[in-house]
C-alpha cells in the first residue's frame, strides 16, 4: 500500500501581541538558554516598539513551533533546521539591523552560513561559549563580604569599568555610534533594579557583575571583569561566589553564564565556583 504524500503547511511572521502564550510556552521550554529573549519577553510582552524588536515565529501546520529574536541582537529560539531556513530568508530581505546574532551554537551556525553571503564579513566570530549552570553557593569559597549591590547614585563609579569590560569583551567601545546613551541607560536599569554589583576600594570598582537577564526560573550572570591590577588574587571567585549568593537568594533558583572557551582561566574559576557546563553558545559580532 502507497501511502499518500503529505505536506506539512509551514510560513513564518511577526508574532501578533495576542500570541504572548505560545510564545512563553516555547521559551520556558529551556528556560536557561532562553533567559534572555524570555525575560525581555516577560517585561515587555509581543509589542515590537516595547520589545525592542520583532518576535519572529516560524509555524507547521498553523502551530508555532520555533522563534527568533531580531532586535540589537538576532537569536534564534528552539529552531529547527526548518525554521532557521525561513529566519534565515526573511534575515536577508529585511537586512542587517543588529550588532551581533547569538543562540544555541548549532541553530547560530547554521543561521549563519546562510546569512554570511550577504551579511559577511563578521568583525568577530565565537563559535563555541560554554553556557555554564549552578544552583547553589560553593561549600569551600567564602563569598566576599566586600561584594554589594551599586546604589542608584553611583551609577558614574560603576560606569568606567563597565566601558572597559565591554571593550575588553567586544573589542569596540559601547560609548561608540551614540555616544553611548543606549549602554549608559542599560547600565542605569540593571543598577536600578538592583542586579549591579560590585567590590569597590578607594572609590574604584575592583570586581564588579551583572544579573543580565532574570526570570522566575534562571538568571543569567554578565560583565563579570576584574581591575586589571587585581587579577591573579582570587576576586574572580569569591567575587562570584557572592553575586551567586545574591541571585540564589532574590532571583532565580539557577544561576548560568556563557564564556569564551578561549578564556581558560574564566572557565576554571567558574568552575571552581561550582558552575557546570550544560551546552554552549556561539555569538557572531558585526
Amino acid at each position: 500500500m502507497v501511502r499518500p504524500l503529505v505536506l506539512t503547511q509551514t510560513t513564518t511572521r511577526v508574532l501578533d501581541p495576542g500570541e504572548l502564550g505560545a510564545a512563553l510556552a516555547i521559551l520556558e521550554s529551556d528556560p536557561v538558554a532562553n533567559a534572555f529573549v524570555t525575560a525581555r519577553v516577560q517585561a515587555a510582552g509581543l509589542d515590537p516598539w516595547r520589545l525592542g524588536g520583532e518576535m519572529w515565529g516560524w509555524y507547521a501546520d498553523g502551530r508555532l513551533r520555533s522563534l527568533c529574536y531580531s532586535g540589537a541582537n538576532l537569536v534564534p529560539v528552539c529552531a529547527t533546521p526548518e525554521a532557521v531556513r525561513a529566519f534565515a530568508d526573511r534575515a536577508r530581505r529585511t537586512g542587517r539591523r543588529c550588532s551581533s546574532i547569538v543562540g544555541p551554537a548549532e541553530p547560530t551556525a547554521a543561521l549563519w552560513r546562510l546569512l554570511e553571503p550577504s551579511w559577511g564579513p563578521a568583525r568577530d566570530i565565537r563559535p563555541h561559549q560554554p553556557l555554564m549552570v549552578t544552583d547553589k553557593v560553593p561549600d569551600d569559597i567564602e563569598p566576599d563580604p566586600y561584594v554589594r549591590r551599586i546604589r542608584k547614585d553611583e551609577v558614574d563609579v560603576i560606569m568606567p569599568a563597565c566601558v572597559a569590560m565591554f571593550t575588553e569583551e567586544v573589542g569596540v567601545s559601547p560609548l561608540a555610534g551614540d555616544g553611548g546613551l543606549l549602554y549608559q541607560a542599560r547600565v542605569a536599569e540593571l543598577v536600578g533594579t538592583g542586579r549591579s554589583f560590585a567590590r569597590i576600594e578607594d572609590g574604584k570598582v575592583v570586581f564588579k557583575a551583572e544579573i543580565g537577564a532574570a526570570t522566575a526560573k534562571a538568571c543569567q550572570i554578565q560583565g563579570v571583569w576584574v581591575a586589571p591590577e587585581y587579577r591573579g588574587r582570587g576576586l574572580s571567585e569569591t567575587g562570584m561566589a557572592a553575586v551567586l549568593r545574591f541571585a540564589l537568594a532574590d532571583v532565580s533558583p539557577v544561576v548560568s553564564l556563557y564564556v569564551n572557551d578561549y578564556n581558560t582561566a574564566a572557565r576554571a574559576a567558574y568552575r571552581r565556583v561550582g558552575f557546570r557546563e550544560v551546552g554552549a553558545f556561539m555569538s557572531v559580532l558585526f
